[in-house]
């Protein structure tokens, strides 16, 4: 299917911007989630992908923000199928049931969808990242950074298969003598981290979404509590970026060791690059239910760890090597 680059950018006022190359190649249009850039998460992400791709590329990309109800998600995607859009990225899974019916709705445009993977349709283009990868680059990292030999992950009731064939595989693989501990949460992480914090883990991986700063906010109080035993270690925290923000300050950035990160923005910049060049991101996720697009891992950049622990940093090589093995097939 022959069609112009395109990326549509939810913004509260429709923007467009030209790339500084002399000659637009396309219309590059973007529906960002509720908040638009400047949320520190995945909206600022996607920003960076188009920042990226505009070096390279030339285009011209128009945007919009949803305020977060159906209908207006809704009202974003169908203005930007009148803007000549070719390629219409959406950002957030939250999109999904709108897009599917629009996607057969207009055969002709090319969809994408940052973080969702249920729209069986071949003219929308799933992106998605391996939670399983991202939390063993956590769960290895946890276990070469515990003093007392426990360390937990605390997810959703939906990622289960993270914890199982991710964080306990990421563990395992570093020290198998370190024990292994899972939170499930559907909301509020910060009950499961005080939980936690009690059994004597002094490494959690957060790999729900939103703020961490109510869980960061248990740890740095565990850590300076009057009350902490003398010799008890410090409570350290992993986080996924950008599912999470976190605000962090010159006395309290030691708790946080590092940051498992999905690059939102090496996904977006090619998906444009893709739209330029007249072609998209095809790869088969699920030939059974019919979905495709791509799966960004490891191997491909997708996934990678940002270590802020000294100490850890040492065992980079380490950990990226383990990593890679693990998932080589």
């Amino acid at each position: 299917m022959k069609f112009r680059a395109a990326l549509a950018i939810a913004a509260i006022g429709l923007s467009i911007f030209s790339a500084p190359q002399a000659s637009a190649a396309g219309n590059i249009c973007i529906a960002y989630d509720t908040g638009g850039p400047g949320d520190r998460s995945y909206n600022d992400a996607t920003l960076a992908g188009v920042k990226k791709a505009q070096s390279q590329y030339s285009f011209t990309f128009e945007s919009v923000v949803t305020d977060g109800t159906n209908a207006d998600r809704s009202k974003r995607i169908r203005t930007l199928t009148t803007k000549s859009c070719t390629t219409i990225i959406a950002v957030g899974g939250q999109y999904a049931k709108i897009i599917e019916p629009l996607a057969i709705e207009f055969p002709n445009t090319q969809f994408a969808i940052i973080g969702d993977a249920s729209i069986p349709s071949l003219n929308v283009t799933s992106i998605i990242f391996s939670e399983n990868e991202a939390a063993f680059l956590a769960g290895y990292s946890a276990a070469l950074a515990t003093k007392s030999g426990k360390v937990a992950m605390v997810t959703t009731p939906s990622n289960a298969d993270g914890y199982e064939n991710g964080f306990l595989l990421g563990v395992t693989a570093a020290k198998k003598n370190v024990r292994s501990f899972v939170k499930y949460t559907a909301t509020e992480s910060v009950v499961s981290a005080k939980a936690l914090i009690t059994l004597g883990i002094d490494v959690i991986y957060d790999a729900t979404t939103g703020s961490a700063d109510g869980l960061f906010e248990a740890i740095v109080k565990a850590n300076t509590s009057k009350s902490r035993k003398k010799n008890a270690p410090e409570v350290n925290l992993i986080i996924t970026e950008p599912d999470l923000y976190l605000s962090v300050t010159p006395a309290t950035s030691k708790y946080l060791i590092a940051s498992v990160v999905k690059r939102v923005d090496v996904a977006v910049s090619a998906i444009i690059g893709k739209a330029v060049n007249n072609s998209q991101l095809s790869d088969v996720i699920d030939a059974k239910a019919g979905i495709y697009g791509h799966r960004y891992g490891i191997s491909d950049k997708g996934i990678e760890i940002v270590i802020k622990s000294k100490p850890l940093a040492a065992q980079s090589a380490a950990i990226n090597a383990a990593a890679s093995a693990a998932y080589a097939n």
